[in-house]
């Protein structure tokens, strides 16, 4: 397919080879202007905006992903196979499921179970694991401990549904020792794996599934800027 997609209005050149993917395009917005240098937009289609600029002298994207495995599909795969990314990092949100999890913990998805039916598109005798790439994922935790915020690291649930018909579903997953709930990295990992290219999910817990707990818009913002501050370092 010839650049630009019907999904990104960018051109060759315009993405850095790391991208930082948020879920809101506004939160893509305010990510570039008040962590980037120089930022300029580079894609608008459907008001999921993507920019360019730099932080520290290095070259990096900021693009939004929207809600979704569908969507996170579509914009990641245009960005390994078109635009010459070489990396993604997903930054989001996460609803714990486990009991010793706290809000404002930062969670790296290190696998990715989902209950979508993404992967059968690739024709596989059996079920794949999508995983992060171990460097970045190694980087991350790393990064983490200088700056001295702790990190949560293992599984995490990739779900289809957020109102779930099955009120058992998640009961099951957390018996498995599944960390949190969210809905794009495993089309992200699957797209890297296929495309060879590496990906990483970064998540700030906004809510426990289990007990009546849920961040302020103030203490949200606090959360998103500790796992920022790590994401931006891997590029």
């Amino acid at each position: 397919m010839a650049i630009p997609t019907p999904h990104i209005s960018a051109k060759a050149g315009d993405f850095a080879k790391t991208v930082l993917m948020p879920g809101d395009p506004l939160r893509a917005k305010y990510i570039a202007e008040t962590y980037l240098d120089h930022p300029a937009q580079v894609t608008g289609v459907r008001n999921v905006l993507g920019y360019t600029g730099s932080y520290k002298g290095k070259e990096i994207s900021v693009m939004a992903s929207g809600m979704g495995m569908p969507s996170m599909g579509i914009y990641s795969y245009e960005l390994f196979n078109f635009y010459g990314v070489d990396q993604i990092i997903r930054i989001g949100s996460a609803g714990a499921m486990q009991d010793h999890m706290k809000l404002m913990d930062i969670v790296i998805g290190m696998g990715a179970c989902t209950d979508s039916n993404y992967a059968a598109q690739f024709g596989l005798p059996g079920s794949f694991a999508p995983t992060a790439d171990y460097e970045l994922m190694e980087r991350a935790i790393q990064t983490a401990k200088a700056q001295g915020t702790n990190v949560v690291v293992g599984n995490i649930l990739s779900s289809d549904i957020f109102y779930n018909a099955n009120n058992d579903a998640l009961d099951l997953w957390r018996s498995m020792g599944v960390l949190c709930v969210e809905m794009e990295a495993a089309a992200l990992y699957l797209n890297a794996a296929k495309a060879k290219k590496k990906a990483l999910c970064m998540l700030t817990i906004s809510d426990h599934i289990y007990r009546k707990e849920a961040l302020s818009s103030e203490e949200r913002q606090l959360g998103f800027g500790k796992m920022m501050e790590v994401a931006l370092e891997l590029a």
